[in-house]
């Protein structure tokens, strides 16, 4: 059968004031320590006594400003999400586009002939155009 333990309101008072003067890092340490079991043994003395402040819990206060830069800051990383993916939208297209004129142009070496035309946008596919002998 499971052991209980009782522990006496003065034991209790101890451990929270040793936890309140930072003798102790955390609620686990002084658990620890101590002896206690149970992980929320601690954590219910914390709250009954009063004391959530030796808690880990972060409470954030933001001013209506803070709120408004938040949601600007967010509605810009949605903005530069969306042109990420159109860039690599474009790339793709690119990339399929060069292969398939390649391909039209009888150049077997692709990325021979990126490497040769690199930096030379505009004059790659008119060159590509006066091979095929037709308009595109």
């Amino acid at each position: 059968m499971k052991e209980v333990r009782r522990y006496s309101e003065a034991f209790k008072l101890q451990v929270l004031r040793e936890l309140e003067e930072g003798k102790y890092p955390s609620v686990s340490v002084v658990a620890r320590t101590y002896g206690i079991r149970g992980s929320l043994t601690v954590s219910n003395w914390i709250r009954k006594y009063g004391k959530t402040h030796l808690m880990n819990k972060v409470i954030r206060v933001e001013t209506p400003k803070e709120i408004d830069e938040i949601k600007e800051m967010r509605k810009r990383v949605r903005a530069l999400e969306e042109a990420l993916s159109d860039a690599h939208l474009e790339l793709k297209l690119e990339k399929a586009y060069t292969r398939i004129a390649c391909r039209e142009a009888g150049i077997e070496d692709v990325d021979a002939f990126k490497k040769k035309h690199a930096g030379k946008r505009q004059m790659m596919w008119p060159t590509l155009r006066q091979k095929r002998s037709c308009p595109m």
